[in-house]
C-alpha cells in the first residue's frame, strides 16, 4: 500500500464529529491560556522582586527617567610668563553655520538661509572672517542643491570670538536678513599669537566638546596638570525632563587644573619672535632657532624657531616637530669650546704652542682633515686654534685625549635624553666606533646632538664647571589652595673645572676681539660688556643619500655667546640652516639687538627667585617609561636622577607615598643592562648610601656632609667596584 493512501486511512479511523473537535480545540485552548496566565504571573513577579529585565536595572532605568544630571566643567589652568602674563588661557569660542532647510522657522520669521540673500551672506563672511565670498556661495549653493540641512565653512568658520560673533549677528539684522548661527565651545586664546608656539604646543577641545585637550608642546606634556577633573549636578526631572526646583540631590564642585608658570620673559620672547621675521624673511633659509638661557640657573628666557604657527590659526601649521629638542643635528664648530675646556682641563693645552695647517690637510687613517681656510692663514697657536676654528688644531687635542675625550662627551650630556619633560625629546647620536668618526666630533661633526643638549654643555663653560639642566617652568600654582610647586635649579653634572671654564671663555673672546685671529670679529658686540662667543659652519647630509651637501650656503651656521664674559649671566644660541644666501653678519642681527635688550631689561625682575618648603608625596614609578617617570618627578618639584638607559624603570630610591621636601633628588633604576657612574657632586650621604642600596654597590665615606669627590669617575660603567665618596659641610 502506498504512503498516501495509508495516510487517508489513519485519517478515516480517526475522523470525529463535529462537536468532538470543538471540545478538543476548546481544552486546548483552556490550557494554553492557563499556562500562559501562570507564566505571565510568573515572570511578572520575578521582575517585581528582582527588578531586572535582561540584565537592565528597572531602578536604574526609573532614576535616569526622573533624575538628570549636569556635568560642571574644570578650568583649564593658565599658562603664564614668568611675570604672570597670560601665554594660554581658556575662553569660549563659536562655529558658524548656516541653515538651508526652509522648515526652520520661529512663527512667520524665516531663520534659514535664502537663495536670494547668499551673496549678502557671503559679504558678512568676508568682511568678518576673511572667508572668500565666491567659496561661500558655492558651498551655499551646493547644499541648497543636495537638500542639506545646513553647512559649515571649515576652519575660518571655528574658534570665532564673542566680538565676531556679535558682529555677524549686528550685520544680518543690519540688511534684514537671517541663515547663520552658532555652536558654542571652550576653547584655547593664545593672546600673543605666535609665542615660542612649538613650545607652548595647543589645546583643543574633545571630540565629545566637553573639554581642552593638549595635543602639542607645554600643553600636552602638562595635559594633566592643566585639565583639572569635571564636576557633576544631580537633579530630579519632571514628566517632560524638565528640572525641578529645589530637586538637586548631589552637588560635586569641579576642581580647576592648576595654573603654570613658565620662564619665558614676554618683553624678551617678543622682542625675539621680531628679529627671527626680519632674519628669516630676508634669508628664506630651512629652519632658524634661538635658544635665550640664564646661566646661573638654567632657567630658559626666550625660545624660538622658524618656520612657525599661530595656535589660534591651525592650518598655518606646516611643521609639527620642536627643533629645540626633537631635531638631531651635527653642531660643527660650536663644538671646539668643549674640546679646548677639556684639554685644558686634561692639562694638555698649551696656549702658546704652535702649529702649520697644511694646504692638503691633516692625514689621518682613511681620511683627511682640512681647515676651512686650508691653511692660508699659515702658523696658529693651540689659542687661535680655537678663535679662528682650526680643525686639525682640535683634532690634534682629540688624539692627545683619545678615548678621554669621548667620556668627555657623555659628561658634557650627549648621546642621552635630558628630561625635559617635553614630548618626543630626542637624545642624539653618539660617534660610530671608528677613530676617524669619533676625531671628527672634536669639531663638531659625526655626532648628532639637539639643541637642548647643547644649552646643557654650554652651562659648564658659563657656570664654572658645573652643567646646569635646561628649565622651563618656573612654578606650578595650585588655584584652589595657592600652594606653589617651585622647580629648583638642578645640577647635572661637573664635567670640567673652574679653571677650565674661566680660561675658554677667555680665549672664546678672541672670536669677536682679535683683529687677525678672530672668525667674528667686530661682528658680535654689546655695548659696556665683553662676550665669549664661538660661530659654527657645519656640513648637512642629505637625508635621501646620507651624504653631506656641496652648494654656496648648504650648511647650518650656529653662534654660541655667552654674556658678560667675566661672569656670563646668560647664553644665546642661534642656529640658521641651509639659508638661501648667507652673510657672516645674518646671525647678528638677532644675537645684537636681542643681548642689548636683555641687559637693559637685567634689573627689572629676570632673575627674580622664590624658595617653597612644600612638602610633596611621592608617586609610584615602578613599571613606568622612564621619560613619564622622569617628567612626573619633575612635575611635583622634585629632581630626577636617572640611572641606566632602560625604558622602564624598576626602582626608585623614595618609597612611593614617602613625604618629601621639595627639591630632593629621587633615584630612577631602569631595566638597563648596564649603569654607568653618575656625577654625584653635591649629593647628600643619604643619597648616596640609596644609591649603593639600588645598585647593591659598597660605598665608603670620608668626611662629613654633601659629595664633592668619588672615586670612580663619572660615566665609567659600574661592574660591582666599591666606590668611596668625599664628603664636605661646605657643598
Amino acid at each position: 500500500m502506498k504512503l498516501t493512501d495509508k495516510f487517508k486511512q489513519y485519517l478515516k479511523k480517526n475522523n470525529q464529529t463535529t462537536m468532538n473537535n470543538r471540545k478538543k480545540v476548546g481544552i486546548i485552548l483552556f490550557a494554553t491560556s492557563i499556562g500562559l496566565f501562570f507564566l505571565f504571573v510568573t515572570r511578572l513577579s520575578y521582575i517585581v522582586i528582582v527588578g531586572d529585565v535582561a540584565g537592565t536595572s528597572l531602578a536604574e532605568k526609573t532614576k535616569n527617567l526622573y533624575q538628570g544630571s549636569e556635568v560642571i566643567q574644570a578650568k583649564r589652568g593658565t599658562i603664564y610668563d614668568r611675570n604672570g602674563i597670560a601665554i594660554a588661557e581658556d575662553v569660549t569660542s563659536y562655529s558658524i553655520y548656516a541653515v538651508l532647510n526652509q522648515n526652520y522657522v520661529d512663527g512667520k520669521k524665516k531663520l534659514y538661509a535664502e537663495e536670494e540673500n547668499f551673496s549678502k551672506l557671503a559679504k558678512i563672511l568676508s568682511d568678518t572672517l576673511g572667508i572668500d565670498e565666491d567659496t561661500t556661495v558655492k558651498k551655499l549653493e551646493a547644499g541648497l542643491t543636495d537638500q542639506l540641512w545646513q553647512v559649515a565653512f571649515g576652519s575660518k568658520g571655528n574658534n570665532i570670538t564673542l566680538e565676531q560673533k556679535k558682529a555677524i549677528e549686528e550685520a544680518m539684522e543690519k540688511e534684514g536678513i537671517a541663515g547663520f548661527h552658532f555652536e558654542s565651545h571652550p576653547a584655547r586664546l593664545y593672546p600673543n599669537g605666535i609665542f615660542s608656539s612649538h613650545f607652548i604646543g595647543y589645546a583643543v577641545a574633545n571630540d565629545d566638546d566637553t573639554g581642552l585637550e593638549g595635543k602639542t608642546g607645554l600643553e600636552a606634556a602638562y595635559n594633566d596638570i592643566l585639565s583639572g577633573t569635571d564636576g557633576k549636578i544631580v537633579y530630579q526631572k519632571d514628566n517632560n525632563q524638565n528640572p525641578l526646583p529645589g530637586t538637586v540631590a548631589e552637588t560635586v564642585a569641579a576642581v580647576d587644573g592648576k595654573d603654570v608658570y613658565t620662564t619665558i620673559d614676554s618683553r624678551i620672547q617678543s622682542y625675539l619672535e621680531t628679529l627671527m621675521d626680519s632674519v628669516f624673511e630676508d634669508n628664506n633659509p630651512e629652519n632658524l632657532t634661538a635658544n635665550l638661557m640664564d646661566a646661573k640657573t638654567g632657567q630658559i628666557i626666550a625660545m624660538a624657531q622658524r618656520p612657525t604657527y599661530n595656535p589660534e590659526d591651525l592650518d598655518s601649521i606646516n611643521d609639527w616637530q620642536n627643533l629645540l629638542v626633537e631635531d638631531n643635528y651635527e653642531p660643527g664648530s660650536t663644538m671646539k669650546i668643549l674640546t679646548t675646556a677639556a684639554a685644558i682641563d686634561q692639562g694638555i693645552f698649551n696656549e702658546n704652542e704652535t702649529f702649520t695647517p697644511s694646504s692638503d690637510g691633516l692625514k689621518l687613517y682613511d681620511a683627511t682633515i682640512n681647515d676651512w681656510d686650508y691653511g692660508q692663514k699659515g702658523t696658529l697657536t693651540m689659542r687661535q686654534a680655537l678663535s679662528w676654528s682650526s680643525n686639525i688644531g682640535m683634532v690634534t687635542l682629540e688624539q692627545r685625549m683619545a678615548d678621554r675625550w669621548q667620556q668627555y662627551l657623555k659628561q658634557f650630556g650627549f648621546g642621552r635624553s635630558t628630561y625635559s619633560g617635553l614630548p618626543n625629546e630626542n637624545t642624539g647620536i653618539t660617534p660610530e666606533d671608528n677613530p676617524v668618526s669619533q676625531a671628527m666630533t672634536s669639531f663638531g661633526q659625526a655626532i648628532g646632538v639637539t639643541n637642548f643638549q647643547m644649552m646643557q654643555a654650554f652651562t659648564s663653560v658659563a657656570n664654572n664647571g658645573t652643567m646646569l639642566k635646561p628649565q622651563f617652568i618656573s612654578k606650578i600654582v595650585d588655584t584652589q589652595t595657592g600652594d606653589a610647586t617651585v622647580t629648583q635649579t638642578e645640577e647635572v653634572g661637573h664635567p670640567i673645572t673652574e679653571n677650565a671654564a674661566t680660561k675658554v671663555r677667555e680665549y672664546m673672546r678672541d672670536v669677536v676681539e682679535s683683529e687677525n685671529y678672530g672668525s667674528a670679529y667686530g661682528i658680535y658686540e654689546l655695548p659696556g660688556y665683553n662676550i665669549s662667543a664661538k660661530t659654527g659652519t657645519a656640513q648637512v647630509a642629505d637625508p635621501d643619500t646620507g651624504k653631506y651637501l656641496s652648494g654656496g650656503s648648504d650648511y647650518l651656521y650656529s653662534v654660541v655667546l655667552m654674556f658678560p664674559s667675566e661672569e656670563p649671566e646668560y647664553i644665546l644660541y642661534l642656529t640658521i640652516k641651509l639659508p638661501e644666501k648667507h652673510e657672516s653678519t645674518v646671525l647678528a642681527e638677532i644675537a645684537n639687538p636681542l643681548m642689548k635688550r636683555v641687559m637693559d631689561l637685567k634689573n627689572a625682575s629676570l632673575d627674580e627667585t622664590t624658595t617653597t618648603s612644600e612638602e610633596i608625596t611621592v608617586n609610584d614609578y615602578r613599571n613606568l617609561d622612564t621619560e613619564a617617570a622622569a617628567t612626573d618627578v619633575q612635575k611635583l618639584g622634585l629632581i630626577p636622577v636617572v640611572i641606566g638607559d632602560g625604558d622602564e624603570v624598576t626602582a626608585q630610591s623614595v618609597d612611593s607615598g614617602t613625604t618629601v621636601m621639595a627639591g630632593e633628588r629621587v633615584l630612577l633604576i631602569t631595566n638597563s643592562d648596564t649603569y654607568e657612574m653618575p656625577d654625584t657632586t653635591g649629593w647628600s650621604k643619604a643619597d648616596l648610601i640609596k644609591f649603593g642600596s639600588l645598585l647593591n654597590i659598597d660605598v665608603t665615606f670620608e668626611g662629613d656632609g654633601y659629595c664633592t669627590a668619588q672615586s670612580v669617575e663619572a660615566y665609567i660603567e659600574l661592574s660591582g667596584q666599591s666606590i668611596k665618596f668625599t664628603l664636605s659641610k661646605n657643598e
